[in-house]
C-alpha cells in the first residue's frame, strides 16, 4: 500500500511539473491556475494531468512488480481477461450509473440544490465543451487508458497489499476490511466530496469483483463501462439526469 500511495503522490509531484512546462511552452504560465480549475479546462491541462498521474501510477506498479513480486506487472496485478468479462463487466457498469447512483443520491436530492448538475461536474470537467478531436482523445482516454491504470493500482497493487495487511483480522474480516478500505481510497483519490459516496460503492463493488475472481477484468471493462455511460451523458445532453 505504500507503494501505491508514493505512486499517487509522485504522479501529482509529475502532473504539476508537466503542465507548468506546458504552460511555459505556449504562454499560459500565469493563467495555469485558473485555468486548471475551469469547469472545463482546455484539453491540454486535462491531459497533461492525466500523463503525469499515470507516470507515478506506472512507476508505483513496476516498483512493486520488481521488489516483491515476479517483474511482469500484468501477472503480480491479476491482469487477465475472460469471455464473462465482455458480458458481466458492462452489466456491472452500466448499473453502476442507472441504477446504484441513483439510489445512493435519491435521499440527497432534497437537500442539494442542483445535485445532478453537480454530480455531473466532474464529467463535464474531463469532457464537456470539447468538440471533434478533442473530445475523442480524451474519451478514449477516459473510457479505455484510465480503467486499466487505476484498476491496476487500486484493485491489483492497493487491494493485494490491503489483504496483506489486514490478514491478521480474521478470514472474513480480513478481506471485508481490504475490500471497503480500497474503495474508499479509490473515492478519496478522485478529490471529489460531493461524489465520494458514489465512487466508494462503485469502487467496493469493483474490489469485491477483484477479489473474488482473482483478475481484473471483468473490473476494467466495468469501470471503461461506467465512464462511457458518463462521457456519452454529458457529450449529449450535458450530464446525467
Amino acid at each position: 500500500m505504500a507503494i501505491a500511495a508514493g505512486g499517487f503522490v509522485g504522479g501529482q509531484v509529475v502532473s504539476a511539473v508537466l503542465l507548468l512546462g506546458i504552460a511555459a511552452a505556449n504562454g499560459h504560465l500565469a493563467e495555469l491556475a485558473a485555468l486548471a480549475t475551469k469547469p472545463v479546462p482546455p484539453p491540454w491541462v486535462v491531459i497533461g494531468g492525466l500523463v503525469g498521474l499515470w507516470v507515478g501510477f506506472v512507476g508505483a506498479l513496476v516498483v512493486a512488480s520488481r521488489s516483491s513480486g515476479t517483474g511482469k506487472v500484468a501477472r503480480d496485478m491479476g491482469l487477465r481477461f475472460r469471455w464473462v468479462d465482455a458480458l458481466v463487466g458492462p452489466a456491472v457498469g452500466v448499473a453502476g450509473q442507472l441504477v446504484l447512483l441513483p439510489l445512493l443520491y435519491l435521499p440527497l436530492a432534497p437537500f442539494v440544490p442542483n445535485l445532478s448538475k453537480r454530480l455531473s461536474a466532474p464529467a463535464e470537467h474531463l469532457t464537456g465543451g470539447f468538440k471533434g478531436g478533442d473530445l475523442a482523445v480524451i474519451a478514449v482516454l477516459t473510457v479505455l487508458v484510465v480503467p486499466v491504470i487505476e484498476e491496476l493500482v487500486f484493485r491489483g497493487l492497493f487491494l493485494r497489499g490491503a489483504l496483506r495487511a489486514f490478514a491478521g483480522a480474521g478470514r472474513r474480516t480480513g478481506p471485508v476490511l481490504a475490500v471497503v478500505v480500497t474503495g474508499v481510497v479509490f473515492a478519496l483519490a478522485h478529490f471529489e466530496a460531493l461524489q465520494l459516496l458514489g465512487l466508494g460503492a462503485f469502487g467496493v463493488v469493483l474490489s469485491y469483483i477483484a477479489y473474488r475472481t482473482g483478475r481484473l477484468g471483468t473490473c476494467i471493462v466495468a469501470h471503461g463501462t461506467f465512464n462511457l455511460v458518463a462521457v456519452v451523458a454529458v457529450a449529449t445532453t450535458g450530464g446525467l439526469r
